[in-house]
Formats: structure tokens, sequence, C-alpha cells
């Protein structure tokens, strides 16, 4: 742990922070996959990693748009704002768990998770889902406590990364860092043929999950401009919904090329 712990604290404010916070969290305990949001109540997720091998069209075309609403971790955080580990025994399953079981849950073949949730400030938090795809029967309540030793050392470093900073993935690449995450590409390029630079900065931030109001305080725009921006965006790429926006992006993840190193 040591050694991962100190990778951790070196990626800080760059883009291979979240990774090197996924590797530290495999030296605490197993898991096969973890996906990374920022959360602010009533507000769509903030998309910051995934390590989802597969099927990770259902985080973008599902989750984050819609399905999030009857995820119960987020609905407990909401209920009883606590920092800590969660697993699925210490949540109440809300209104609608069932659709979000069969349409998201299940169709990720899941079949365990352990949720993190890390406060930043009383209006945003971090929220770390760690998954199990192997039949094993799901983490056990002690693999549960065991992280739950570690919170406050995890809640350090997130709130050193995004405390006094926006939710967004990370800072910008400088031309001498190596990429290490493919996501964190294809966003910086998603869309480039079609729109100008500002337009292609908007649409970056809205895949990321960020509103008009957010987006304009990130580019120190008016919402008016951002929401001007918005239709061009919709018009040039030919869509009519943010929906058909996550679709376009999947799409463009999917067959962009990686980043080598010279």
């Amino acid at each position: 742990m040591p050694h991962a712990l100190t990778q951790t604290i070196d990626a800080l404010h760059t883009v291979s922070f979240t990774s090197q916070l996924t590797a530290l969290l495999k030296t605490i305990i197993h898991f096969d996959c973890a996906v990374i949001i920022g959360y602010r109540p009533d507000k769509h997720p903030i998309y910051l990693f995934d390590s989802i091998p597969e099927r990770r069209e259902l985080l973008f075309q599902r989750y984050l748009l819609q399905d999030y609403q009857q995820d119960p971790f987020l609905v407990a955080l909401d209920q009883a704002p606590r920092q800590g580990v969660l697993c699925m025994a210490d949540v109440v399953p809300p209104a609608g768990y069932n659709e979000y079981a069969s349409n998201f849950y299940q169709r990720t073949g899941w079949q365990g998770e352990l949720c993190l949730a890390i406060r930043l400030d009383d209006a945003r938090w971090i929220v770390i889902y760690l998954g199990l795809l192997a039949e094993s029967g799901g983490f056990s309540s002690s693999d549960a406590h065991y992280l739950e030793l570690y919170i406050e050392l995890l809640a350090a470093l997130c709130r050193k990364q995004w405390g006094n900073n926006p939710l967004y993935l990370s800072e910008p690449l400088q031309p001498d860092q190596p990429i290490s995450q493919h996501i964190h590409q294809a966003i910086g390029s998603f869309g480039q043929a079609h729109l100008t630079h500002r337009e292609q900065q908007v649409a970056a931030l809205m895949v990321q999950g960020l509103d008009s109001e957010e987006i304009a305080e990130r580019l120190q725009i008016t919402q008016g401009t951002v929401k001007n921006h918005r239709k061009r965006i919709y018009a040039q790429l030919g869509v009519a919904s943010l929906s058909e926006i996550f679709g376009l992006f999947i799409n463009h993840a999917i067959t962009a090329p990686p980043v080598t190193q010279s």
C-alpha cells in the first residue's frame, strides 16, 4: 500500500489521479471494476472515471441520464447524508428500484457492489462504486468494515483533488504528459470535426454531466451564451436531446484511436 499511496499523492491534480486512486483501493480490497462520479443532490451526476471492461454504454446512455434517480445508494445519501462505506444490505430499495435493477444494474454483469460516499462540502460528494463481476457471493461485511478503516485517508485525498476545484475530469493535459485514460482523450476530441473550439469545450462539459449554470461558471461566460452554444451543438451534430449527445459520445469513445506515446 505505501507505494500505491505515494503514486496517488504524486498524481494529485493530474489526469492520472482517479486511476491511481482506483489502484490504491485495490491494495485494500479485491474488486473487478470501479465507477467514480461527482454528485450534487437534484442534479445529474458528473462522470469522473470508470474501469468497466464492457457494456459501458449503459453508464452513459442509461445511468448518467436517468437511472441514477433510482440508485439506492444515492437515494440513501439524499435521505441521510453520511460519509462512509455502504453495501446493499445498508440501504432500502427506493420506489422504481425493480425497473432500475432490470434496465441497468442486472445488465452490467455486476454481482456485488460497494459504495464509498465522500463528502467534499455541504453540496458536493465523491461517490465511488466498486463492483465484482464473478459470481462469488458479492462483498462480505468484513470487506466493507476493512474499507471503512481507510475512509478518512481516501476522503483527504479526494478533498485535496476536488475540494477547492470544480468537479470535472482533471486539469488540461500538458503537451508532454502521457494520456493514461482513453476516455479523457475521447472527451477532448469529441465533436472537433463539426464544432468550434468553444462549442467543443461546451460539449465536453455536457457529456461529463455539467448543466448550463455550471458550464457558464466553468468557462466564465453567461448562461445565455451557453444555451446558444448548446443549440448550435445540437444542430451541428444532428441531434435533438442530451440522450442522443451521449449516444454519439459513446460511439466516438469506442472508435477514437488511442494516443500513443512517442
